[in-house]
Protein backbone atom coordinates (compact mmCIF):
# COMPACT_ATOMS: atom_id res chain seq x y z
CA UNK A 1 0.00 0.00 0.00
CA UNK A 2 2.80 2.38 0.92
CA UNK A 3 4.63 1.43 -2.27
CA UNK A 4 1.52 2.23 -4.32
CA UNK A 5 1.15 5.62 -2.61
CA UNK A 6 4.79 6.47 -3.31
CA UNK A 7 4.44 5.51 -6.98
CA UNK A 8 1.17 7.46 -7.25
CA UNK A 9 2.82 10.49 -5.65
CA UNK A 10 5.72 10.30 -8.07
CA UNK A 11 3.34 10.04 -11.02
CA UNK A 12 1.37 13.02 -9.74
CA UNK A 13 4.55 15.03 -9.12
CA UNK A 14 5.89 14.16 -12.60
CA UNK A 15 2.54 15.12 -14.12
CA UNK A 16 2.63 18.44 -12.29
CA UNK A 17 6.14 19.08 -13.59
CA UNK A 18 5.09 18.36 -17.18
CA UNK A 19 2.05 20.58 -16.88
CA UNK A 20 4.13 23.32 -15.26
CA UNK A 21 6.24 23.50 -18.40
CA UNK A 22 3.09 24.37 -20.35
CA UNK A 23 2.18 27.25 -18.06
CA UNK A 24 3.48 30.61 -19.28
CA UNK A 25 5.11 32.69 -16.58
CA UNK A 26 5.49 36.34 -17.55
CA UNK A 27 9.01 37.68 -16.96
CA UNK A 28 8.92 40.44 -19.58
CA UNK A 29 9.52 43.29 -17.17
CA UNK A 30 12.65 41.67 -15.75
CA UNK A 31 13.94 40.85 -19.23
CA UNK A 32 13.30 44.42 -20.36
CA UNK A 33 15.04 45.98 -17.35
CA UNK A 34 18.02 43.71 -18.06
CA UNK A 35 18.11 44.98 -21.69
CA UNK A 36 17.49 41.42 -22.88
CA UNK A 37 14.42 41.87 -25.09
CA UNK A 38 14.42 41.71 -28.89
CA UNK A 39 11.08 43.35 -29.75
CA UNK A 40 9.41 43.11 -33.17
CA UNK A 41 6.50 45.44 -33.97
CA UNK A 42 3.74 43.99 -36.14
CA UNK A 43 0.43 45.08 -37.62
CA UNK A 44 -1.76 41.99 -37.35
CA UNK A 45 -3.91 43.30 -40.21
CA UNK A 46 -0.98 42.94 -42.64
CA UNK A 47 1.41 40.60 -40.79
CA UNK A 48 0.55 37.48 -42.81
CA UNK A 49 -1.81 38.90 -45.43
CA UNK A 50 -2.40 36.73 -48.52
CA UNK A 51 -1.95 38.98 -51.56
CA UNK A 52 -2.27 36.33 -54.27
CA UNK A 53 -2.00 38.57 -57.34
CA UNK A 54 0.86 40.65 -55.91
CA UNK A 55 -0.75 44.05 -56.47
CA UNK A 56 -0.17 45.09 -52.85
CA UNK A 57 -3.86 45.41 -51.91
CA UNK A 58 -6.06 42.67 -50.45
CA UNK A 59 -9.04 41.96 -52.68
CA UNK A 60 -11.53 39.97 -50.60
CA UNK A 61 -13.79 39.35 -53.61
CA UNK A 62 -10.90 37.54 -55.32
CA UNK A 63 -10.44 35.22 -52.35
CA UNK A 64 -7.49 37.10 -50.83
CA UNK A 65 -7.11 37.28 -47.06
CA UNK A 66 -5.90 40.08 -44.85
CA UNK A 67 -3.80 39.40 -41.77
CA UNK A 68 -5.64 38.01 -38.76
CA UNK A 69 -4.86 36.38 -35.44
CA UNK A 70 -5.07 32.85 -36.87
CA UNK A 71 -2.90 33.19 -39.98
CA UNK A 72 -0.43 35.24 -37.91
CA UNK A 73 0.45 32.05 -36.02
CA UNK A 74 2.09 30.67 -39.17
CA UNK A 75 4.87 33.29 -38.99
CA UNK A 76 5.81 32.79 -35.34
CA UNK A 77 8.37 30.04 -36.01
CA UNK A 78 10.09 32.37 -38.49
CA UNK A 79 10.37 35.09 -35.83
CA UNK A 80 11.53 32.61 -33.20
CA UNK A 81 14.32 31.50 -35.56
CA UNK A 82 15.34 35.13 -36.04
CA UNK A 83 15.82 35.59 -32.30
CA UNK A 84 12.70 37.63 -31.55
CA UNK A 85 11.70 37.44 -27.88
CA UNK A 86 8.75 39.86 -27.76
CA UNK A 87 6.07 41.12 -30.13
CA UNK A 88 4.70 44.65 -30.06
CA UNK A 89 1.21 44.43 -31.54
CA UNK A 90 0.21 47.74 -33.07
CA UNK A 91 -3.35 48.55 -31.93
CA UNK A 92 -5.90 45.74 -32.22
CA UNK A 93 -8.83 47.83 -30.98
CA UNK A 94 -11.77 48.59 -33.32
CA UNK A 95 -11.03 51.41 -35.77
CA UNK A 96 -13.11 54.42 -36.74
CA UNK A 97 -14.80 54.58 -40.14
CA UNK A 98 -15.98 58.22 -40.09
CA UNK A 99 -13.61 61.05 -41.04
CA UNK A 100 -11.16 58.19 -41.51
CA UNK A 101 -7.75 57.92 -43.14
CA UNK A 102 -7.32 55.00 -45.52
CA UNK A 103 -9.69 52.37 -46.80
CA UNK A 104 -9.53 50.22 -43.67
CA UNK A 105 -9.05 53.00 -41.09
CA UNK A 106 -6.00 53.91 -39.02
CA UNK A 107 -4.99 51.48 -36.31
CA UNK A 108 -4.64 54.46 -33.96
CA UNK A 109 -8.19 55.80 -34.50
CA UNK A 110 -9.74 53.75 -31.71
CA UNK A 111 -13.51 53.30 -31.85
CA UNK A 112 -13.47 51.42 -28.54
CA UNK A 113 -11.06 50.24 -25.84
CA UNK A 114 -12.52 47.01 -24.46
CA UNK A 115 -12.95 44.86 -27.55
CA UNK A 116 -10.98 43.68 -30.57
CA UNK A 117 -10.98 44.93 -34.14
CA UNK A 118 -13.40 42.64 -36.04
CA UNK A 119 -11.15 43.06 -39.10
CA UNK A 120 -8.72 40.70 -37.36
CA UNK A 121 -11.11 37.74 -37.21
CA UNK A 122 -10.40 34.71 -39.37
CA UNK A 123 -13.26 32.82 -41.02
CA UNK A 124 -11.14 29.66 -41.17
CA UNK A 125 -11.93 28.64 -37.59
CA UNK A 126 -15.31 28.63 -35.90
CA UNK A 127 -14.38 30.28 -32.61
CA UNK A 128 -15.06 33.82 -31.31
CA UNK A 129 -12.59 36.62 -32.07
CA UNK A 130 -11.36 36.84 -28.47
CA UNK A 131 -10.58 33.13 -28.50
CA UNK A 132 -8.68 33.59 -31.77
CA UNK A 133 -6.60 36.31 -30.11
CA UNK A 134 -5.93 34.06 -27.11
CA UNK A 135 -4.90 31.27 -29.46
CA UNK A 136 -2.36 33.57 -31.12
CA UNK A 137 -1.00 34.80 -27.78
CA UNK A 138 -0.70 31.24 -26.49
CA UNK A 139 1.11 30.22 -29.68
CA UNK A 140 3.59 33.06 -29.14
CA UNK A 141 4.08 32.02 -25.52
CA UNK A 142 4.62 28.39 -26.58
CA UNK A 143 7.62 29.66 -28.55
CA UNK A 144 8.97 31.76 -25.68
CA UNK A 145 7.78 35.02 -27.24
CA UNK A 146 6.13 37.67 -25.03
CA UNK A 147 3.28 39.85 -26.30
CA UNK A 148 2.94 43.61 -25.80
CA UNK A 149 -0.28 45.37 -26.86
CA UNK A 150 -0.52 48.99 -27.95
CA UNK A 151 -3.09 51.32 -26.42
CA UNK A 152 -4.00 54.29 -28.68
CA UNK A 153 -3.76 57.83 -27.29
CA UNK A 154 -6.90 59.19 -28.96
CA UNK A 155 -10.37 58.19 -30.01
CA UNK A 156 -12.01 58.11 -33.42
CA UNK A 157 -14.75 60.50 -34.49
CA UNK A 158 -17.15 57.55 -34.25
CA UNK A 159 -16.29 57.18 -30.56
CA UNK A 160 -16.81 60.92 -30.03
CA UNK A 161 -20.34 60.67 -31.47
CA UNK A 162 -21.01 57.75 -29.13
CA UNK A 163 -19.35 59.15 -25.97
CA UNK A 164 -18.70 62.92 -26.26
CA UNK A 165 -18.01 63.20 -22.52
CA UNK A 166 -14.62 61.48 -23.08
CA UNK A 167 -13.22 64.23 -25.29
CA UNK A 168 -11.67 67.68 -25.04
CA UNK A 169 -13.86 70.29 -26.80
CA UNK A 170 -13.18 73.74 -28.19
CA UNK A 171 -15.25 76.88 -27.52
CA UNK A 172 -17.85 75.79 -30.05
CA UNK A 173 -18.26 72.37 -28.48
CA UNK A 174 -16.41 70.51 -31.22
CA UNK A 175 -13.85 67.81 -30.34
CA UNK A 176 -10.21 68.90 -30.58
CA UNK A 177 -8.00 67.49 -33.34
CA UNK A 178 -4.50 66.87 -31.90
CA UNK A 179 -1.45 67.79 -34.01
CA UNK A 180 -2.35 67.05 -37.66
CA UNK A 181 -4.03 63.71 -36.94
CA UNK A 182 -7.29 64.51 -38.71
CA UNK A 183 -8.84 61.08 -38.13
CA UNK A 184 -8.72 61.20 -34.31
CA UNK A 185 -9.93 63.44 -31.48
CA UNK A 186 -8.21 64.32 -28.21
CA UNK A 187 -9.33 62.37 -25.14
CA UNK A 188 -9.82 64.37 -21.95
CA UNK A 189 -7.75 62.58 -19.32
CA UNK A 190 -7.77 65.64 -17.08
CA UNK A 191 -4.68 67.06 -15.38
CA UNK A 192 -2.47 66.29 -12.39
CA UNK A 193 -4.96 67.95 -10.02
CA UNK A 194 -8.12 66.55 -11.53
CA UNK A 195 -8.08 63.23 -13.40
CA UNK A 196 -11.13 62.57 -15.58
CA UNK A 197 -12.71 59.44 -14.03
CA UNK A 198 -14.60 58.62 -17.24
CA UNK A 199 -11.43 58.31 -19.35
CA UNK A 200 -9.63 56.54 -16.52
CA UNK A 201 -12.42 53.93 -16.45
CA UNK A 202 -12.09 53.45 -20.23
CA UNK A 203 -8.36 52.76 -19.89
CA UNK A 204 -8.85 50.58 -16.83
CA UNK A 205 -11.27 48.45 -18.85
CA UNK A 206 -8.58 48.24 -21.53
CA UNK A 207 -6.05 47.00 -18.97
CA UNK A 208 -8.53 44.40 -17.68
CA UNK A 209 -9.36 43.31 -21.21
CA UNK A 210 -5.81 42.79 -22.49
CA UNK A 211 -4.62 41.17 -19.27
CA UNK A 212 -7.58 38.83 -19.61
CA UNK A 213 -6.32 37.89 -23.07
CA UNK A 214 -2.97 36.92 -21.52
CA UNK A 215 -0.69 39.68 -22.80
CA UNK A 216 2.53 40.54 -20.97
CA UNK A 217 2.68 44.32 -21.24
CA UNK A 218 1.35 47.53 -22.74
CA UNK A 219 3.01 50.05 -25.04
CA UNK A 220 1.35 53.45 -24.57
CA UNK A 221 0.87 55.60 -27.64
CA UNK A 222 1.88 59.28 -27.10
CA UNK A 223 2.15 58.67 -23.35
CA UNK A 224 3.10 62.29 -22.64
CA UNK A 225 -0.40 63.46 -23.67
CA UNK A 226 -1.86 62.35 -20.32
CA UNK A 227 -0.99 63.23 -16.71
CA UNK A 228 1.56 61.19 -14.74
CA UNK A 229 -1.07 60.65 -12.02
CA UNK A 230 -3.36 59.05 -14.62
CA UNK A 231 -0.69 56.52 -15.59
CA UNK A 232 0.43 55.83 -12.03
CA UNK A 233 -3.06 54.72 -11.08
CA UNK A 234 -3.28 52.37 -14.08
CA UNK A 235 0.22 50.96 -13.64
CA UNK A 236 -0.29 50.33 -9.91
CA UNK A 237 -3.62 48.70 -10.77
CA UNK A 238 -2.01 46.29 -13.25
CA UNK A 239 0.86 45.43 -10.91
CA UNK A 240 -1.58 44.20 -8.25
CA UNK A 241 -2.38 41.39 -10.70
CA UNK A 242 1.04 40.88 -12.33
CA UNK A 243 4.26 42.41 -11.01
CA UNK A 244 6.02 41.48 -14.27
CA UNK A 245 3.57 43.39 -16.46
CA UNK A 246 5.60 45.77 -18.65
CA UNK A 247 4.70 49.42 -19.31
CA UNK A 248 6.52 51.10 -22.21
CA UNK A 249 5.95 54.80 -22.91
CA UNK A 250 6.09 56.28 -26.36
CA UNK A 251 7.90 59.39 -25.20
CA UNK A 252 11.29 60.95 -25.75
CA UNK A 253 13.72 63.28 -24.03
CA UNK A 254 13.76 65.33 -27.24
CA UNK A 255 9.99 65.87 -27.36
CA UNK A 256 9.02 69.04 -25.51
CA UNK A 257 5.61 70.13 -26.81
CA UNK A 258 2.02 68.97 -26.22
CA UNK A 259 0.12 67.48 -29.14
CA UNK A 260 -2.38 70.34 -28.86
CA UNK A 261 -2.59 73.65 -26.98
CA UNK A 262 -5.48 72.02 -25.11
CA UNK A 263 -3.49 68.90 -24.22
CA UNK A 264 -1.37 68.28 -21.14
CA UNK A 265 2.31 67.50 -21.55
CA UNK A 266 4.13 65.12 -19.20
CA UNK A 267 7.94 64.87 -19.66
CA UNK A 268 9.48 61.43 -20.10
CA UNK A 269 11.16 61.46 -16.66
CA UNK A 270 7.83 62.13 -14.93
CA UNK A 271 6.35 59.21 -16.83
CA UNK A 272 9.15 56.99 -15.59
CA UNK A 273 8.60 58.21 -12.04
CA UNK A 274 4.91 57.30 -12.44
CA UNK A 275 5.89 53.67 -13.01
CA UNK A 276 6.73 53.22 -16.69
CA UNK A 277 9.59 50.74 -17.10
CA UNK A 278 11.01 52.36 -20.21
CA UNK A 279 10.58 54.83 -23.01
CA UNK A 280 11.78 55.52 -26.56
CA UNK A 281 14.73 57.78 -25.92
CA UNK A 282 15.85 59.76 -28.97
CA UNK A 283 17.59 57.06 -30.98
CA UNK A 284 15.40 57.88 -33.98
CA UNK A 285 17.64 60.96 -34.30
CA UNK A 286 20.57 58.76 -35.30
CA UNK A 287 19.86 59.66 -38.92
CA UNK A 288 20.71 63.29 -38.10
CA UNK A 289 23.70 62.76 -35.83
CA UNK A 290 27.03 63.76 -37.34
CA UNK A 291 29.41 63.05 -34.48
CA UNK A 292 30.08 60.29 -31.99
CA UNK A 293 29.43 62.74 -29.15
CA UNK A 294 25.72 62.86 -30.02
CA UNK A 295 25.36 59.09 -29.75
CA UNK A 296 27.43 59.10 -26.58
CA UNK A 297 25.24 61.78 -24.98
CA UNK A 298 22.07 59.77 -25.62
CA UNK A 299 23.54 56.54 -24.23
CA UNK A 300 24.89 58.31 -21.15
CA UNK A 301 21.51 59.94 -20.53
CA UNK A 302 19.81 56.56 -20.55
CA UNK A 303 22.45 54.99 -18.34
CA UNK A 304 21.92 57.76 -15.77
CA UNK A 305 18.19 57.00 -15.37
CA UNK A 306 18.57 54.38 -12.67
CA UNK A 307 20.80 56.64 -10.57
CA UNK A 308 18.46 59.59 -11.05
CA UNK A 309 15.22 57.71 -10.37
CA UNK A 310 16.56 55.28 -7.74
CA UNK A 311 15.07 52.29 -9.53
CA UNK A 312 15.80 50.29 -12.70
CA UNK A 313 14.59 51.78 -15.99
CA UNK A 314 15.45 51.03 -19.59
CA UNK A 315 14.86 52.12 -23.16
CA UNK A 316 14.23 50.62 -26.59
CA UNK A 317 16.45 51.01 -29.62
CA UNK A 318 13.97 53.31 -31.33
CA UNK A 319 16.25 53.83 -34.35
CA UNK A 320 13.36 52.76 -36.57
CA UNK A 321 9.67 52.57 -35.64
CA UNK A 322 6.39 52.52 -37.56
CA UNK A 323 6.57 56.34 -37.54
CA UNK A 324 10.03 56.38 -39.14
CA UNK A 325 11.05 56.20 -42.79
CA UNK A 326 12.48 52.86 -43.94
CA UNK A 327 16.22 52.83 -43.08
CA UNK A 328 16.95 51.69 -46.63
CA UNK A 329 15.36 54.88 -47.98
CA UNK A 330 16.85 57.01 -45.23
CA UNK A 331 20.55 56.22 -45.68
CA UNK A 332 20.81 52.94 -47.53
CA UNK A 333 21.52 49.35 -46.59
CA UNK A 334 24.47 50.22 -44.34
CA UNK A 335 22.12 52.21 -42.13
CA UNK A 336 20.00 49.08 -41.55
CA UNK A 337 23.14 47.14 -40.70
CA UNK A 338 24.25 49.81 -38.24
CA UNK A 339 20.84 49.79 -36.56
CA UNK A 340 21.05 45.99 -36.15
CA UNK A 341 24.42 46.11 -34.44
CA UNK A 342 23.65 49.10 -32.25
CA UNK A 343 20.54 47.27 -31.04
CA UNK A 344 22.64 44.16 -30.39
CA UNK A 345 25.49 45.80 -28.50
CA UNK A 346 24.24 48.93 -26.72
CA UNK A 347 22.69 48.76 -23.21
CA UNK A 348 19.08 48.84 -24.44
CA UNK A 349 16.31 46.57 -25.70
CA UNK A 350 16.40 45.78 -29.42
CA UNK A 351 13.45 47.07 -31.41
CA UNK A 352 12.47 46.49 -35.06
CA UNK A 353 9.44 46.85 -37.32
CA UNK A 354 7.98 44.06 -39.46
CA UNK A 355 9.84 43.99 -42.78
CA UNK A 356 13.01 45.62 -41.47
CA UNK A 357 14.86 42.30 -41.38
CA UNK A 358 14.51 41.76 -45.15
CA UNK A 359 14.90 45.38 -46.23
CA UNK A 360 11.34 46.49 -46.96
CA UNK A 361 11.24 50.08 -48.31
CA UNK A 362 7.47 50.26 -47.63
CA UNK A 363 6.80 51.64 -51.09
CA UNK A 364 3.18 51.07 -52.10
CA UNK A 365 2.53 52.01 -55.73
CA UNK A 366 -1.18 52.48 -55.02
CA UNK A 367 -0.56 54.92 -52.16
CA UNK A 368 -2.84 57.97 -52.05
CA UNK A 369 -4.63 56.97 -55.26
CA UNK A 370 -8.39 56.62 -55.48
CA UNK A 371 -9.48 53.20 -54.27
CA UNK A 372 -11.56 50.68 -56.16
CA UNK A 373 -13.29 49.83 -52.90
CA UNK A 374 -13.25 51.29 -49.41
CA UNK A 375 -14.48 50.16 -45.99
CA UNK A 376 -14.47 53.69 -44.51
CA UNK A 377 -15.62 57.10 -45.72
CA UNK A 378 -12.15 57.71 -47.24
CA UNK A 379 -12.09 56.90 -50.97
CA UNK A 380 -8.30 57.00 -51.20
CA UNK A 381 -5.53 54.61 -50.22
CA UNK A 382 -4.02 56.98 -47.68
CA UNK A 383 -0.41 56.05 -46.80
CA UNK A 384 2.81 57.58 -45.55
CA UNK A 385 5.57 57.17 -48.13
CA UNK A 386 8.32 54.84 -46.96
CA UNK A 387 6.52 53.83 -43.75
CA UNK A 388 4.74 50.58 -42.95
CA UNK A 389 1.06 50.83 -43.91
CA UNK A 390 -1.39 51.14 -41.00
CA UNK A 391 -4.35 52.51 -42.97
CA UNK A 392 -5.40 49.87 -45.54
CA UNK A 393 -5.85 46.15 -46.15
CA UNK A 394 -2.45 45.75 -47.78
CA UNK A 395 0.34 43.26 -48.46
CA UNK A 396 2.50 41.43 -45.95
CA UNK A 397 5.58 43.54 -45.08
CA UNK A 398 8.92 42.24 -46.28
CA UNK A 399 11.69 42.77 -48.80
CA UNK A 400 13.97 40.38 -50.64
CA UNK A 401 17.31 41.11 -48.99
CA UNK A 402 17.94 37.69 -47.48
CA UNK A 403 21.63 38.42 -46.84
CA UNK A 404 20.45 41.25 -44.60
CA UNK A 405 18.15 38.79 -42.87
CA UNK A 406 21.08 36.44 -42.17
CA UNK A 407 22.97 39.31 -40.56
CA UNK A 408 19.86 40.26 -38.60
CA UNK A 409 19.82 36.77 -37.09
CA UNK A 410 23.56 36.98 -36.40
CA UNK A 411 23.14 40.32 -34.61
CA UNK A 412 20.34 38.95 -32.42
CA UNK A 413 22.51 35.95 -31.54
CA UNK A 414 25.34 38.32 -30.65
CA UNK A 415 23.02 40.22 -28.30
CA UNK A 416 22.84 37.13 -26.08
CA UNK A 417 26.60 37.31 -25.56
CA UNK A 418 26.72 41.06 -25.10
CA UNK A 419 23.80 41.28 -22.68
CA UNK A 420 25.57 38.86 -20.36
CA UNK A 421 28.77 40.89 -20.55
CA UNK A 422 26.87 44.12 -19.81
CA UNK A 423 24.99 42.54 -16.93
CA UNK A 424 28.18 41.63 -15.09
CA UNK A 425 30.54 44.21 -16.54
CA UNK A 426 30.81 47.81 -17.66
CA UNK A 427 30.13 49.92 -20.71
CA UNK A 428 32.25 52.82 -21.93
CA UNK A 429 33.00 54.85 -25.04
CA UNK A 430 36.47 54.81 -26.57
CA UNK A 431 38.42 57.70 -28.08
CA UNK A 432 38.70 57.81 -31.88
CA UNK A 433 40.70 59.96 -34.30
CA UNK A 434 37.63 60.97 -36.36
CA UNK A 435 34.71 62.96 -34.84
CA UNK A 436 32.15 61.06 -36.91
CA UNK A 437 33.49 57.64 -35.88
CA UNK A 438 32.12 56.17 -32.66
CA UNK A 439 33.64 53.32 -30.69
CA UNK A 440 32.50 51.71 -27.47
CA UNK A 441 33.13 48.60 -25.43
CA UNK A 442 31.23 46.28 -23.15
CA UNK A 443 33.61 44.38 -20.89
CA UNK A 444 33.67 42.05 -17.91
CA UNK A 445 36.44 40.11 -16.22
CA UNK A 446 36.86 37.61 -19.04
CA UNK A 447 35.41 38.99 -22.27
CA UNK A 448 35.20 42.26 -24.19
CA UNK A 449 33.08 43.44 -27.12
CA UNK A 450 34.26 46.41 -29.19
CA UNK A 451 32.00 48.20 -31.68
CA UNK A 452 33.20 50.81 -34.18
CA UNK A 453 30.98 52.75 -36.61
CA UNK A 454 31.17 55.56 -39.13
CA UNK A 455 28.27 58.04 -38.88
CA UNK A 456 29.37 59.67 -42.13
CA UNK A 457 27.46 57.67 -44.76
CA UNK A 458 29.02 59.52 -47.69
CA UNK A 459 32.72 59.36 -46.88
CA UNK A 460 35.21 56.58 -46.15
CA UNK A 461 38.04 56.93 -43.65
CA UNK A 462 41.43 55.23 -43.69
CA UNK A 463 43.64 54.53 -40.71
CA UNK A 464 41.11 55.51 -38.07
CA UNK A 465 42.70 55.14 -34.64
CA UNK A 466 40.71 53.81 -31.68
CA UNK A 467 42.32 53.92 -28.22
CA UNK A 468 41.96 50.56 -26.49
CA UNK A 469 43.92 50.34 -23.23
CA UNK A 470 46.30 47.36 -22.93
CA UNK A 471 45.47 45.86 -26.33
CA UNK A 472 48.50 44.52 -28.22
CA UNK A 473 49.18 42.72 -31.50
CA UNK A 474 49.24 39.47 -29.52
CA UNK A 475 45.64 40.00 -28.35
CA UNK A 476 43.38 37.38 -29.97
CA UNK A 477 40.61 39.39 -31.62
CA UNK A 478 37.63 37.48 -33.04
CA UNK A 479 35.82 39.51 -35.74
CA UNK A 480 32.01 39.35 -35.79
CA UNK A 481 31.39 41.98 -38.46
CA UNK A 482 34.39 43.05 -40.53
CA UNK A 483 35.19 44.04 -44.12
CA UNK A 484 38.94 44.44 -43.68
CA UNK A 485 41.60 43.32 -41.24
CA UNK A 486 42.49 46.04 -38.72
CA UNK A 487 46.00 46.72 -37.52
CA UNK A 488 46.45 46.29 -33.76
CA UNK A 489 49.32 47.97 -32.00
CA UNK A 490 50.04 48.77 -28.39
CA UNK A 491 46.94 50.50 -27.02
CA UNK A 492 45.34 51.08 -30.44
CA UNK A 493 43.19 49.57 -33.15
CA UNK A 494 43.79 51.11 -36.58
CA UNK A 495 41.12 50.37 -39.16
CA UNK A 496 39.52 51.54 -42.41
CA UNK A 497 35.81 52.35 -42.51
CA UNK A 498 33.52 52.75 -45.50
CA UNK A 499 30.64 55.24 -45.28
CA UNK A 500 28.22 54.05 -42.60
CA UNK A 501 30.23 50.88 -41.92
CA UNK A 502 29.98 49.12 -38.56
CA UNK A 503 32.61 46.74 -37.19
CA UNK A 504 32.22 44.38 -34.23
CA UNK A 505 34.92 42.38 -32.40
CA UNK A 506 34.86 40.01 -29.44
CA UNK A 507 38.02 39.42 -27.40
CA UNK A 508 38.23 36.53 -24.94
CA UNK A 509 40.34 36.66 -21.77
CA UNK A 510 40.66 40.43 -22.06
CA UNK A 511 39.03 43.24 -20.12
CA UNK A 512 39.19 47.03 -20.18
CA UNK A 513 39.25 48.83 -16.86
Amino acid sequence: MKKFLVIASLVLFTSMQVNAKDVWVNNLRSEFLNNSSVIYAINIRTFNAKDKDGNGIIDFEAGEESGNFINAIDRLDELKAEGITALHLLPVTPVGKTKALGTAGSLYAAAGFDSLNPQLKSSSVDIPLEEQARKFIQAAHDRGISVIMDVPACGSYDLFLQSPELFVKDASGQPVVPADWTDVRLLDAGNENNINPDVLRVYKRYVDFVMGLGVDGIRVDVAHSKPAKFWKELIDYSRKHDKEFLWLAESSDSWKDPVSPKAVYTPYDKLLEAGFDGYYGSYFNLKNWKTAKELQAQVNLNLSLEKKLKEPKSVIGSFTTHDELSPILEKGREYSRMIMWLNATLPLNSYFVDGFDTGDKYIYFWANQKAKKTYTDDEYYFAHRGKIDIFNFSRKPGGKDFELQKEFIKANECKTIVKNILKDGTFKFLKTSEPSVFAYTATNSSQTVIVIGNLNFRESYNNVKISVPKITKETAVMPIVLKNIPFINKGKIVTNLAGGETQVFIIDKFSIK
